[in-house]
C-alpha cells in the first residue's frame, strides 16, 4: 500500500475518542507521525501504544482545546519532538463539543463553553498553525464541521450556530493563505455514532428516534477515510469543503 503522507507530521485534536482519534490511527496507516491532543492523558497514552505497536509515530499531549497558551505549548511540543525539530505538515482541527436543543431549550450555562471550544479555541489553533505554514510555503489544514453548520436544525441549532461560525473562519482563512500553499478544507459530518451524543446530551427521545429512520449511520472511520482522501490529492487540488453523510440521511 503507498504511504500517502509518509515522512509528515500531523496534529490531531480531540484525538483520544470519536473522530480524532479514527483519524490519528488511519493517518498513522498512511505514514504519518501524529501529534495527539486532547484533554484525557490516559486515552491519549492508549492511542499511542497501539500506533507504536503498528509500527507508527505518535506524541501524546494532555490539554484544553479551548485554552490559547495550552495550544500554543502543544504546538511547541510538536515541532520540538525530536533533535532538530519536526516540521508541521498537517493539522486536522477536531475538538470540540455538542449541545442538544435549540435556543429556546438548550442549556444556556453551556454556551459559553461550546463557543470557547468549538470557535475561540478552534479560530486561535487555525490562527497559529497557518502562520506557521504560511512562513513554510506549504500545509494542510482540516477543520471538523457539521452538517447542522449549513442546514440549521431546531434540535441542535445553538450548537450548529458554532460551526456556522467555523464555516466562516475556515472560508476567511482559506483566502488568506491559499497563495502561499496552503490548503485548506472543512469537513462537514452527518450522523457519526461516538461518544459526541452522550456528551452533547442527546437520548434516545431527542435524537435516537429522529435518526432510526436514516438506517445505518456513520462510523468516525468513515469520516477519516474522507479525511485521508482530501490529503492525498495533488498539492495543486483543494477540495475546500465536503459534507459527509449516511446514505439515508435526509435531514439535515
Amino acid at each position: 500500500m503507498e504511504l500517502t503522507c509518509a515522512g509528515k507530521t500531523a496534529i490531531v485534536t480531540g484525538a483520544s475518542s470519536g473522530i480524532g482519534r479514527a483519524t490519528a490511527l488511519k493517518l498513522a496507516e498512511c505514514g504519518a507521525a501524529v501529534v495527539l491532543f486532547a484533554r484525557r492523558r490516559e486515552l491519549l497514552d492508549q492511542l499511542v501504544s497501539k500506533i507504536t505497536a503498528a509500527g507508527g509515530k505518535a506524541l501524546a499531549v494532555a490539554g484544553e482545546a479551548s485554552v490559547s497558551k495550552e495550544i500554543d505549548s502543544m504546538m511547541d511540543r510538536a515541532q520540538g519532538w525530536e533533535e532538530g525539530g519536526r516540521k508541521i505538515d498537517i493539522a486536522v482541527v477536531n475538538a470540540g463539543r455538542g449541545l442538544a436543543g435549540g435556543i429556546l431549550d438548550s442549556d444556556e450555562s453551556q454556551w459559553r463553553q461550546v463557543y470557547e471550544v468549538n470557535v475561540l479555541g478552534t479560530a486561535h489553533l487555525l490562527r497559529v498553525v497557518a502562520q506557521y505554514m504560511k512562513g513554510r510555503k506549504s500545509g494542510d489544514i482540516v477543520a471538523i464541521g457539521s452538517v447542522v453548520g449549513r442546514n440549521v436544525s431546531p434540535f441542535s441549532s445553538f450548537y450548529g450556530s458554532s460551526k456556522f461560525a467555523v464555516a466562516g473562519i475556515i472560508e476567511g482563512l482559506r483566502r488568506e493563505v491559499c497563495s502561499h500553499g496552503v490548503r485548506v478544507s472543512l469537513v462537514m459530518p452527518g450522523v457519526v455514532v461516538s461518544g459526541f451524543q452522550q456528551v452533547a446530551g442527546y437520548t434516545e427521545e431527542n435524537f435516537g428516534k429522529g435518526v432510526a429512520q436514516f438506517g445505518k449511520l456513520l462510523d468516525p472511520k468513515d469520516i477519516a477515510e474522507g479525511i485521508c482522501w482530501l490529503l492525498g490529492l495533488p498539492p495543486h487540488v483543494n477540495v475546500n469543503e465536503i459534507m459527509i453523510r449516511p446514505t439515508g440521511q435526509t435531514y439535515p
